[in-house]
This record gives C-alpha cells, sequence and structure tokens, in this order.
C-alpha cells in the first residue's frame, strides 16, 4: 500500500501539463488516467461494441465514485459535469480544472438550463462530455434512475449519446463497493480503502450508440436501459473469465 501511495503522489506534478493545448493531448490524458488506476491497483477491461472516435458526443454512464471519471478518461477522456464545489477542493479542484469540468449546482433548479446550454455548445464545437444523470453516487450495488435534463443537450446540439456500463469487481469476479464514496465518506477514506484492497477491475462495457430523438425523457430511458440491462448467463460466465484474466494480470 505504501508504494502505491508513493507511485500516486509521483503523478501529481505532471498534472499542469495535462492542461497544455498540444496536439494528442486526448492520448495523453488516456495514457495518464491508466497510470492512475494502475497506481490505485485497479486494471480496466473493456467490452462491448467499438469506441467510435465521433465529434460532440454526450457519454453517460452510472455513478459510483469520484474514481468513475479517472475510468472513463482512461476510455473517453472529455470534460465531465460535476457538482460545483468539487471546483473547491484541494488539489482536486486542480484536477476538475485541467478535466475542464462543467460545474453543476444538484439544488438550483434556476442554473440547470445554463448548465445545458454549456453542454451543448461543447458538444456543437466538437468536444466530448461526460455526465452522470444519476445525479449522485450510488454503491454499485444500487442505483439510481437517469434524471432527462442533461439529455436536453444532445437534442438541442443533434449530437449522439453514447452509454456506458461500468462495474468494478474484485479479483474473483464479485462485485467491488471498494471504490464507492457515499455518505459519509470523505475523500482520503476512499482513497485509502481502494490502496488496500487487493486488486479491484474497472469493466467498462460500451454500449449501443443511441441518436438523440426529440424527447429527452425517452432518450434517457433508453439510456438507463442500455447501462441496466442484465447481462445473460453466459455473458456471465464470460465476464467472469475475462475479470480473471485482468486479475491475475495485476497480480504478476
Amino acid at each position: 500500500m505504501a508504494l502505491r501511495v508513493l507511485l500516486v503522489l509521483s503523478l501529481v506534478p505532471a498534472l499542469p501539463l495535462l492542461a497544455v493545448p498540444l496536439p494528442g493531448r486526448s492520448w495523453a490524458q488516456r495514457a495518464y488516467c491508466r497510470l492512475v488506476l494502475r497506481c490505485f491497483g485497479v486494471r480496466i477491461a473493456v467490452t462491448g461494441g467499438p469506441i467510435r472516435n465521433l465529434p460532440g458526443v454526450l457519454v453517460v454512464s452510472d455513478h459510483m465514485s469520484w474514481l468513475d471519471v479517472v475510468t472513463i478518461g482512461a476510455v473517453l477522456p472529455g470534460a465531465f459535469v460535476a457538482r460545483a464545489d468539487l471546483l473547491a477542493w484541494p488539489a482536486v479542484g486542480l484536477v476538475a480544472r485541467i478535466f475542464k469540468v462543467i460545474p453543476i449546482e444538484r439544488d438550483s433548479l434556476r442554473r440547470l438550463p445554463a448548465v445545458v446550454d454549456a453542454v451543448a455548445d461543447r458538444l456543437r464545437a466538437g468536444d466530448t462530455v461526460v455526465a452522470f444523470p444519476e445525479g449522485t453516487t450510488w454503491c454499485g450495488l444500487a442505483s439510481g434512475p437517469f434524471c432527462p435534463a442533461l439529455f436536453q443537450a444532445a437534442i438541442d446540439a443533434g449530437r449522439p449519446v453514447q452509454p456506458l456500463r461500468l462495474k468494478y469487481h474484485h479479483g474473483d469476479g464479485r462485485v467491488s463497493t471498494a471504490p464507492a464514496f457515499i455518505g459519509d465518506d470523505t475523500l482520503l477514506t476512499s482513497m485509502r480503502r481502494l490502496l488496500s484492497a487487493r486488486c479491484t477491475v474497472a469493466r467498462v462495457c460500451v454500449e449501443s450508440l443511441q441518436l438523440p430523438g426529440t424527447d429527452r425523457r425517452e432518450l434517457a430511458r433508453r439510456c438507463q436501459a442500455a447501462v441496466r440491462d442484465d447481462l445473460a448467463v453466459g455473458d456471465q460466465a464470460w465476464g467472469a473469465r475475462l475479470v480473471g484474466r485482468s486479475y491475475r494480470a495485476c497480480a504478476s
């Protein structure tokens, strides 16, 4: 664990380099996120459909932890919609600015249209924007409904939505709650629990791309169904084998 902590700390000085507008910065962000995951003992397994490098895509996923940002950043780098007070957190606020976080105040419905407009503008500009429509984190064993508000940005911009099914597993294939960031958890508590875990596998399943349509509620339902549809028995066995291979790579 001590070695992992030192490795994580060693990556902090390189954070400002991700803000430099150089060609291939998305590749640099993806590589950096994978390094962070590795330092926390997390291995990533990407399954499902191909990752399409389309301009202006809204990416949506279940939300369990601060680790979701790093995990998705390792697969589909982009700007994230996140709680506004994140920008004021020590160190984390710096990371949030580097990743061009779009701040949202969940308790202020009056300011929500401005956030939707900001997301739509980013999508029109060809940026990838990542949002967590549940609006809060869940433990990974349960989940909440997708709120439709941010889906309006994809409709306004006429851009598709890419649902991602995100789950964390132990090495033996069981769902892991080690990365969870809920309730009275502090960021340090969550990080310490993750560092203490022997191995965590982040499984990202790329679901079918969804066209925006004209009804945000219907679009939210489609995306929620895509990430919540239970795996068939055969797929579960295949997934367990995949997680097992990832665990052996982690342990080696």
